[in-house]
């Protein structure tokens, strides 16, 4: 399963802007040690694919390796060795198969959504019975919102692959489209069945049933979710945002700066930070610092032309920034390309913040057709609907 449910991870794992050192002594990066075993055996796939850089096999092995680093330490700088180890392939219209799949999984990380699904379509054509490329095709699709197309997709993945990767695909589109106790009662029942499943597996239904948890305002059985999912992987970008939000709707700003110590080179993780500080009152010089950290990074993205942070520059400017008419400008043309709870909630906050009602009124029509349950939206909604 290396690549499963990487979408999430990568999504997450965007670069920092450029770091301008104050003084001499200033330690700009740890290295890993060069006795470290896994980065003596990158060194060793590195020298081989330098020998053979055409080695289809040991390219992908060594991308693969670089993914799964990458997210077991959040660290985005892998997700780039790992572009650049598939880089004779990489632009080809119809790389080979193996190739393509790592290369769908790189596009859904930077959000480009449709150039992912083009090279899932491309390789199911020649490989239909591909799980993972199902799967991956899956979560594609419903972030995207088309959940029509991802449970046909979640279809084949019950016929190809292990029953706790079905149930998650299924339970992740169903918990979008009305069925949240449903859905959470097939994760619990299958994960029960499944402890021989990897980690990073378990890991990952143990999220979405904290994240179906908090959304019925079950805090409680939410945080034994979310202790569970950190007890298989503390270190997973995803799931430290996913906790870090909860604490934060529950006012536990502290507890956000204890489990992201040492986690803010990922931007959404940063913010996070940020955003815990606000709430704490003897936190000023530190928010101050978190705040000009995050504007350096989302000038240096603005110039690279990165937008696959208008989610977070949205809670930036609405929250840290205080502009609710530039967070929703933000939110809008973020939910436009992918439509996630998160992506929903930040543009009904902002619409309310900026009194504009009216522009809450297409996310508030999408939710109410998928029949889309979340304690919290539904409280946003009612304050909108209410407003002339």
């Amino acid at each position: 399963m290396a690549a499963v449910l990487a979408w999430a991870a990568l999504a997450s794992a965007a670069p920092a802007g450029p770091f301008l050192p104050a003084h001499g002594t200033d330690v700009l990066e740890l290295l890993p040690r060069a006795t470290d075993p896994e980065q003596q055996e990158l060194r060793r796939l590195r020298a081989q694919l330098s020998a053979h850089p055409r080695d289809v096999a040991l390219a992908t092995t060594l991308a693969q390796r670089y993914i799964a680093i990458g997210r077991a330490e959040t660290d985005p700088r892998y997700f780039g060795y790992a572009q650049a180890a598939l880089a004779p392939w990489w632009t080809l219209a119809a790389p080979p198969p193996s190739v393509r799949l790592l290369r769908a999984t790189l596009l859904q990380g930077s959000h480009q959504f449709e150039a992912a699904l083009a090279d899932l379509d491309g390789l199911l054509a020649v490989e239909p019975a591909n799980a993972q490329a199902w799967l991956t095709r899956a979560s594609v699709q419903t972030v995207r919102g088309q959940y029509g197309a991802a449970t046909a997709s979640c279809a084949r993945v019950a016929a190809l692959a292990d029953p706790l990767s079905a149930a998650t695909c299924i339970a992740a589109v169903g918990a979008m489209t009305g069925q949240l106790e449903a859905s959470a009662q097939l994760l619990k029942f299958t994960l029960q069945g499944s402890t021989s499943a990897p980690d990073e597996q378990q890991a990952w239904a143990l999220t979405l049933l904290a994240e179906i948890a908090a959304r019925q305002g079950a805090a409680s059985t939410a945080e034994a979710y979310y202790r569970r999912a950190l007890a298989l992987r503390p270190r997973d970008s995803y799931l430290l945002g996913a906790y870090a939000d909860f604490l934060l709707d529950q006012g536990r700003a502290r507890a956000v700066i204890t489990l992201l110590q040492g986690q803010t080179r990922i931007d959404a993780l940063l913010l996070r930070r940020a955003l815990a500080l606000r709430q704490l009152p003897d936190a000023a010089p530190a928010l101050a610092a978190d705040v000009a950290e995050l504007a350096a990074r989302f000038d240096a993205a603005r110039q690279r032309g990165d937008t696959i942070h208008r989610r977070e520059q949205a809670r930036y400017s609405l929250h840290l920034r205080h502009d609710p008419v530039a967070a929703l400008a933000l939110a809008r043309a973020n939910w436009a390309v992918q439509k996630e709870l998160a992506d929903s909630r930040i543009c009904l906050k902002a619409a309310w913040a900026a009194r504009a009602p009216a522009a809450a009124r297409p996310v508030l029509d999408w939710l109410a057709s998928h029949g889309t349950q979340d304690v919290v939206l539904a409280r946003l909604a009612t304050r909108l609907q209410g407003t002339p």
